[in-house]
């Protein structure tokens, strides 16, 4: 069993903070081990050192953390302050054995913008992931990005893009089961390539969609709704459920 967290925007303010620390205690307090705990992007919400620090605090965890950048991260930063690596403007991709399981993070961030593109590097180091799993085992792919529209006009338009190549990608590979993704600060299920598409809860935020009620034409999100995030559960018939979970403050 995964659970699947995303967009804390950690600012160092109390706010952020005693949220994604509600979120991570939850888990921490769990009568059962977790496989992993993804976080699906935007760790920090400036690309500070400090905010990085910070997470680096709160993401300890007795449970498998993998970490990929979004739109509000700075490589750099991110690797040398949350990942304790040499600073650098490379991408961040990582892939591990999870239960009987492989996930792969792919970095979907583009330095300097909002909207998201799985760059050639890191389709073709994907290709070579899928391509060394045995053909009986499941992969998760996971990225901070929704590849697909989710009809919301602000989300839609900073999606990943050029997303046919990652969808020509997938069609090579049935055992890719799934692909996980946040940046929209919604619970939200699609599906895109012919797989599930399953789009993890804002933990700082929740997404106000098109037909909800605003002050004004601005008031894109709700900020008194409880942090959430999502179970995966990944059975031996590699069937794929998904609970979404909300924490109390």
């Amino acid at each position: 069993m995964i659970a699947h967290v995303s967009d804390v925007h950690l600012d160092t303010g109390e706010r952020s903070t005693e949220r994604t620390r509600a979120v991570m205690s939850y888990l921490e307090d769990l009568p059962y081990d977790l496989d992993a705990v993804l976080i699906t992007g935007d760790i920090a919400d400036h690309g500070r050192p400090e905010e990085y620090e910070l997470a680096r605090e709160l993401f300890v965890s007795r449970h498998p953390v993998m970490v990929c950048p979004g739109n509000h991260d700075d490589r750099a930063a991110f690797r040398e302050f949350l990942l304790q690596q040499p600073p650098s403007k490379a991408l961040v991709d990582e892939v591990r054995h999870v239960g009987g399981a492989v996930v792969a993070l792919c970095d979907s961030s583009v330095p300097g913008r909002h909207e998201g593109l799985v760059q050639d590097e890191t389709l073709a180091w994907l290709e070579q992931v899928l391509a060394e799993t045995p053909e009986t085992t499941p992969v998760l792919v996971g990225f901070h990005h929704p590849p697909v529209e989710l009809h919301d006009p602000y989300i839609d338009g900073i999606r990943q893009f050029r997303a046919e190549r990652l969808e020509a990608l997938a069609a090579r590979h049935p055992n890719l089961v799934a692909f996980l993704c946040g940046h929209a600060h919604t619970a939200a299920s699609t599906t895109f390539a012919g797989r599930p598409l399953l789009v993890a809860p804002g933990v700082v935020s929740t997404l106000r969609l098109p037909w909800e009620q605003r002050a004004h034409p601005l008031d894109h999100v709700f900020l008194d709704q409880p942090p959430a995030f999502a179970f995966h559960v990944l059975d031996d018939t590699g069937r794929l459920t998904t609970h979404y979970r909300s924490v109390l403050l």
